[in-house]
């Protein structure tokens, strides 16, 4: 039964109501692809039954469920290496000697997915900054999907993700295998805070943050999601600190309070 178009009118309201990423109507054939494992673990025959649950029970979790199908969860270890470079050789030493008095540092990968991001930060400090052993250390990984959340916390990766991008001895040095799984070791995962958190509600119970990575997600938002969603990093970021967006993304013609800034090969954002 074809699905009526007020209907999804009421899908798209629902998905950026809940999370803030837009769905066009060009993008309503996600919707069949990206709902059906949800179908399948409720019951529901099809997104015409969905709908009508939803529009029974309008502030249920099932809403929030829908919002989290729809959101797309690609990520890599080490992905766009640029970043990286730019963290290790010269926004963390900045930052470290900034920090010798409290000797902390938290950084914040925002949608962060299942976690491959966090990791490679947390590999890039073990690797490049040994003088950090003995400082208060963390990184904080939020995603909206409880799903990727339980994923990061889990650290359990298949062959497959692991081939994409991580070195072969940082493979061998900070994971265990288990059957076909990869299981990133204890030491790392006490480096990680999972949590969590929808970026166009997110507020005063996240830490100040020293380095935030925002990378590939502001393109699912309208200029109204993406100016709310960085103000409300504005506050989180500590004024030293640095905001790292994809490398396709850009804050032209929006009112952020933020400064491009050339690192390396990249560019970061600092808050002004």
């Amino acid at each position: 039964m074809a699905v009526l178009t007020n209907d999804l009118d009421y899908l798209r309201n629902v998905v950026t109501q809940r999370s803030g990423n837009v769905v066009t109507a060009a993008q309503d054939y996600l919707f069949e692809s990206r709902l059906q494992p949800l179908l399948a673990g409720t019951g529901l025959q099809n997104l015409n039954d969905l709908i009508t649950e939803l529009r029974r029970a309008p502030f249920s979790a099932m809403h929030d469920r829908v919002a989290e199908a729809m959101t797309i969860n690609e990520t890599s270890f080490f992905r766009d290496q640029q970043p990286f470079e730019a963290l290790r050789d010269v926004i963390l030493p900045r930052i470290i000697a900034h920090k010798q008095n409290t000797r902390c540092l938290t950084i914040w990968s925002a949608a962060c997915s299942s976690g491959q991001e966090p990791y490679s930060l947390a590999m890039l400090i073990r690797e490049s900054f040994p003088e950090l052993d003995t400082w208060q250390v963390r990184v904080l990984a939020t995603d909206l999907s409880e799903e990727m959340v339980r994923r990061t916390r889990a650290g359990a990766y298949s062959q497959f993700e692991v081939n994409r991008g991580l070195p072969a001895r940082l493979l061998m040095k900070y994971f265990d295998r288990h059957g076909t799984q990869w299981i990133v070791k204890p030491e790392l995962r006490r480096m990680i805070d999972c949590r969590r958190a929808n970026l166009t509600t997110v507020g005063p119970e996240l830490p100040p943050c020293d380095i935030i990575l925002l990378r590939n997600v502001l393109i699912y938002f309208d200029l109204p999601g993406k100016e709310q969603i960085l103000g409300r990093i504005h506050h989180v970021l500590q004024p030293h600190g640095c905001l790292f967006l994809g490398g396709g993304e850009t804050l032209i013609n929006m009112k952020a309070p933020f400064v491009r800034e050339p690192v390396a090969q990249t560019v970061c954002f600092r808050p002004v």
